[in-house]
């Protein structure tokens, strides 16, 4: 009897959370319960853990992520099938629970409206009903046993309703996802239905020997947000609003901004969860409208000094405004690589800010602007914890060859390649290190502008044994790359990178 009120709870929960996922995707797309619930972890997340996660699975963990709430969700649900069997009110109880803690996750979003909750509510409502009709201890007719106690219901019955309860979980389900793809197929088409202008300003070509796999495609771009789904937008009713301390207010739709001169610029952007080394730096060609002329005709109040992004799924980014105004090209970026953003890249617009980690200047799927002061607000992750500003600081990388990899001598001189980037700034040098041999001088290929990474290569007379590869960067200020080891929170990894390798 335990085993089947375990299923029922797990069955009714489904019910619940597929009804609450059905009714999301049709009204309040943004408000399901499950991502109501994961946004609630992501934040509550220490950034420990985040960090460990992102290092650890990349993209994949919030796909990981979800996996995780639904084996918790599963192991509540049974739990709270089990004690339903002894009392109904505690099955009603748990399911109470499962509704008002999904409802009260899905409105404390940045982003939620005033009926966010409801599809949560509905789940539990649901769930309460199915756990009710699964543990129901009478048969259709009411029977009694001899002594005259209610008689459970039997197995074939029991597999019977759970089944029905199932498909109608199922088909709940489905239902769901058919709508969302829905809404994904009406934000692609919106997307493959535009037709980028040609820049005003166009980036130069790239220079003659800037290496192989300079620019990144599209399809290679790392990934890094706490969307754990990718907002679907239609460029239809899509509107950016500038606000807050400035003297007059504008509100653009898509068209207004292709309307407007575009500057077009390669420009490399990492992340700062990036390990030393990592894999979270890209090279891309943007295309987009100029941020401070935009501000300059919002007019900003004496005393702002920090620019708020917020994305469609309430997500905010602070950038000091005196970055914005410098003379760097921080951009509305609607097209990237010769195309319009790809939906998992901030589709329809997002802001690139030269020079910052993505977390302090480059907000995805943007629709508002306020400027602001960073006395008087913390964007998401500053309230988390991380430096407000977020210069990018230089680093090098060893990307050839991989680390304990093993080499042939007889092949001749190993070629030791890799990238270093210091945006704003540029480099100037990069060195590489055997063991504990002299610093020696690396080729530097070409980099179009101080704003992207540059590829290096040095050709190494490789001796038999295990060696130990060390690569630096100096900045076109003179500053040399630090050696001391740092982890990325609060303000970007430090260190030098290394490779461990075999010569037999």
């Amino acid at each position: 009897m335990r085993i089947r009120a375990a299923l029922a709870g797990i069955t009714a929960a489904a019910a619940g959370i597929a009804a609450g996922e059905l009714l999301a995707a049709l009204a309040v797309p943004a408000a399901g319960p499950v991502a109501g619930v994961g946004g609630v972890i992501v934040d509550a997340t220490p950034t420990a853990v985040k960090e460990w996660a992102v290092g650890t699975f990349g993209t994949h963990d919030k796909p990981l992520l979800l996996t995780g709430i639904a084996v918790v969700l599963a192991a509540f649900a049974a739990l709270v099938g089990v004690l339903g069997l002894r009392r109904q009110a505690f099955g009603l109880a748990g399911a109470a629970v499962l509704g008002l803690a999904g409802a009260a996750a899905a409105a404390s979003r940045p982003a939620a409206g005033p009926l966010d909750g409801l599809p949560s509510l509905l789940g539990g409502v649901v769930a309460a009903a199915a756990l009710v009709l699964l543990l129901r201890p009478l048969d259709r007719s009411g029977a009694t046993d001899a002594g005259g106690s209610a008689r459970p219901m039997g197995r074939r019955r029991f597999l019977t309703t759970a089944g029905l309860v199932a498909a109608g979980a199922a088909v709940a389900g489905g239902g769901a996802a058919l709508v969302r793809a829905a809404g994904r197929g009406a934000a692609e088409r919106s997307r493959d239905a535009i037709r980028l202008p040609a820049p005003a300003s166009p980036a130069p070509p790239l220079p003659a020997g800037s290496g192989a796999g300079f620019v990144t495609a599209n399809r290679d771009f790392y990934r890094v947000d706490t969307a754990l789904t990718v907002p679907r937008v239609d460029v239809a009713g899509w509107r950016l609003r500038v606000r807050g301390m400035v003297g007059r207010p504008l509100e653009l739709t898509f068209d207004d901004l292709l309307r407007r001169p575009l500057i077009e610029r390669d420009v490399t952007l990492n992340c700062v969860s990036n390990e030393v080394g990592g894999p979270y730096v890209g090279t891309a060609r943007w295309l987009g409208v100029p941020l401070a002329d935009l501000l300059r005709e919002a007019r900003p109040a004496p005393g702002a000094d920090q620019v708020v992004a917020r994305s469609v799924d309430g997500m905010t980014i602070g950038t000091p405004l005196a970055v914005v105004l410098d003379g760097r090209d921080a951009m509305l970026c609607v097209g990237m690589n010769g195309e319009p953003l790809p939906l998992e890249h901030g589709f329809p617009v997002r802001m690139l800010t030269p020079g910052l980690y993505g977390y302090a200047g480059a907000c995805k799927w943007l629709t508002s602007i306020e400027l602001t002061t960073f006395e008087a607000y913390d964007a998401y992750w500053v309230a988390r914890g991380w430096a407000a500003r977020g210069p990018v600081k230089t680093a090098s990388r060893i990307d050839r060859p991989l680390p304990f990899t093993r080499l042939d001598p007889a092949a001749g001189p190993v070629r030791v390649a890799g990238a270093a980037w210091a945006q704003g700034r540029g480099i100037a040098a990069v060195e590489v290190q055997v063991d504990d041999g002299p610093w020696q001088a690396a080729t530097l290929l070409p980099a179009p502008t101080d704003d992207t990474w540059a590829q290096w290569r040095l050709d190494w007379a490789a001796t038999p044994g295990s060696h130990l590869l060390r690569v630096r960067a100096t900045d076109k200020t003179g500053a040399l790359q630090t050696p001391d080891r740092a982890t990325p929170f609060p303000s970007g990894a430090t260190g030098w990178h290394t490779v461990t390798v075999t010569v037999q």
